[in-house]
């Protein structure tokens, strides 16, 4: 009933909060989420794909990772807003993860590879192929031919916060272009994005109440590939790729709704 109660009056201050159109609410719950796991970027499975951070979700045993992993866009000129928790009427909600013509605002949590709070230094559309930022993105022994190198500051982020508002949490707001990315038409995650989803939180392993907010896989090549080589460890200091890389050539849940 706690929790019910905390749902019903996040939604009577987002009816009334200016930033209410942005935000779509898959459950609000008393406890905030673990802090950011450190790990590294699994090299990119090929051409095309695009990178999407890990997340904490929320399950019916509680909060459980999602790993980060590589996924491939609905469509041409799409970029992905990764999903995140803020604190709102007294309480952290979650706000989904969306598909749109540009990044809109994800609490200024930096997920790193790009995501550093504010925007996405990772990769841009050109003439209908998407190039990527050699500075943060594992090509592994991939060949890729639309590159180019822009250097990204990382902010430091105490303690890896994952969450906005609230004890602790970051005091970012929504920036002018956020504002533009808003109004947007949006699309919802993919289907192996979904399932990605599904599949970490049937797997007990990545409960924060088992792995203590240190998940053993936190990363995944691929939509659903936990195990195996194409699953890196955490340990890559700041989130970033390994530095040896070779250069190119509560309660259950509801499904996600989209964000308009």
């Amino acid at each position: 009933m706690k929790l019910l109660r905390s749902l019903c009056a996040a939604l009577i201050v987002l009816a009334t909060s200016p930033v209410a159109a942005e935000v779509a609410i898959g459950v609000s719950v008393n406890l905030a989420p673990p802090a950011l796991p450190v790990y590294v970027q699994p090299p990119i499975p090929s051409p095309g794909y695009m990178w999407s951070p890990g997340y904490w979700a929320w399950g019916p045993a509680g909060y459980y990772w999602v790993p980060g992993t590589w996924v491939q866009p609905p469509s041409v000129g799409v970029l992905w807003t990764p999903p995140w928790w803020g604190w709102v009427g007294g309480a952290y909600v979650f706000h989904a993860g969306y598909w749109g013509p540009h990044v809109g605002f994800y609490g200024g949590v930096n997920y790193g590879f790009g995501y550093g709070g504010v925007g996405f230094l990772g990769g841009r559309w050109q003439g209908g192929v998407f190039a990527y930022n050699h500075s943060v993105t594992n090509f592994g022994g991939v060949h890729v031919t639309n590159v180019y190198n822009e250097t990204v500051v990382n902010k430091t982020v105490v303690n890896h916060v994952s969450f906005n508002g609230g004890a602790g949490g970051l005091r970012a707001a929504p920036t002018a272009s956020d504002r533009i990315a808003e109004r947007e038409q949006h699309f919802q995650p993919t289907g192996p994005q979904a399932d990605h989803e599904h599949a970490a939180g049937a797997d007990r392993s990545f409960l924060a109440s088992e792995n203590h907010g240190h998940p053993a896989v936190a990363a995944a090549a691929r939509p659903g590939e936990f195990h195996g080589p194409g699953a890196p460890h955490p340990g890559a200091p700041g989130g970033q790729p390994h530095p040896q890389q070779p250069h190119p050539h509560p309660q259950e849940r509801p499904h996600p709704e989209e964000r308009h």
